[in-house]
C-alpha cells in the first residue's frame, strides 16, 4: 500500500450530496507549508461533468421560479453559516494555498462581504440558466463565490470547478449550501483540470462559462470555450 493509497479523495458535489467517483487519475493536495498530501482530487472528464450539468439542468425551473427576494433569503442565511464557520474555512485556504493566516481570514471576510451584499437581493446578474463557474487557487474560496453568487440570484444554476489544488473550500460551501436550504442541483461542485472543462462545454445546457484567476489559465479556457461556441467571461 503506497502513502497516496491512505489518503481519503475529496468527493464531488451533485444533486445536494457528496458524490465519490473514480477517476484514472488524481490531484494529491499538499500542505503548501509541510509538503504533506492531505487528500487526494479526482481529475474527471466528460461523464462527471455531465453528471454534474445534468442535476444543475433538473434544479434549474424550480430555482429559476423563485422570486428574487427568495434567492437573496438563502443567499442570506449562507452568509451567517459561513461566518460560523469563517476559522475552519480560513485553514483551508491557507493550507492549500499557503497564505498566512491574516491572508486566508481576510479572504474570507471579503466572500462573506460578497455573499452579504447578495443577501439584499438589490443587484441580480450573471447570466441564467445553468453556468460553469471555474477558477484557479489564488483565491479558492472568494474566487468562485464572487461570480456563482450573482449568477444564483439571477436564478441560474452553477457548476464550480475549483482548482485541482485548492478544492477544499468550494465543497465545504456546497455543504454549507445543503444545511441551508437551498435545493439539491442549484451548486454543484466538479474536480479536475482541463479535460473536466472540455466536457462541461460539450454539454448543450451549459449556457455561459466564467473564469476567475491567472490570466495564462484564462487563456485556455477560453480556447476550450470558444471551440465549443461556449459564451465565456473572464
Amino acid at each position: 500500500m503506497t502513502e497516496n493509497d491512505e489518503i481519503l479523495a475529496i468527493p464531488l458535489w451533485i444533486n445536494g450530496h457528496a458524490y465519490l467517483t473514480m477517476t484514472p487519475t488524481f490531484f494529491d493536495v499538499r500542505d503548501r507549508c509541510t509538503g504533506q498530501i492531505k487528500r487526494r482530487t479526482p481529475l474527471c472528464g466528460t461523464d462527471q461533468a455531465l453528471t454534474a450539468v445534468a442535476s444543475a439542468q433538473a434544479a434549474l425551473p424550480a430555482w429559476a421560479a423563485l422570486t428574487i427576494a427568495a434567492r437573496a433569503t438563502l443567499l442570506a442565511a449562507l452568509a451567517a453559516a459561513l461566518a460560523a464557520y469563517a476559522e475552519h474555512f480560513a485553514n483551508l485556504i491557507a493550507e492549500e494555498t499557503g497564505k498566512n493566516a491574516a491572508s486566508a481570514s481576510a479572504e474570507v471576510e471579503q466572500a462573506l462581504r460578497v455573499l452579504k451584499a447578495a443577501g439584499t437581493g438589490s443587484v441580480a446578474t450573471g447570466g441564467s440558466g445553468v453556468v460553469a463557474v471555474v477558477c484557479d487557487d489564488q483565491a479558492p474560496l472568494l474566487g468562485p463565490l464572487r461570480l456563482a453568487v450573482q449568477a444564483l440570484l439571477a436564478g441560474a444554476t452553477v457548476v464550480v470547478k475549483p482548482s485541482p489544488k485548492a478544492p477544499s473550500a468550494a465543497f465545504a460551501l456546497a455543504e454549507l449550501t445543503a444545511r441551508n436550504g437551498f435545493p439539491g442541483g442549484v451548486v454543484n461542485i466538479l474536480h479536475g483540470d482541463l479535460a473536466a472543462i472540455e466536457g462541461l462545454c460539450t454539454s448543450s445546457a451549459v449556457g455561459l462559462l466564467l473564469f476567475t484567476g491567472d490570466p495564462a489559465l484564462g487563456s485556455k479556457v477560453a480556447a476550450i470555450a470558444s471551440r465549443h461556441g461556449k459564451p465565456f467571461v473572464d
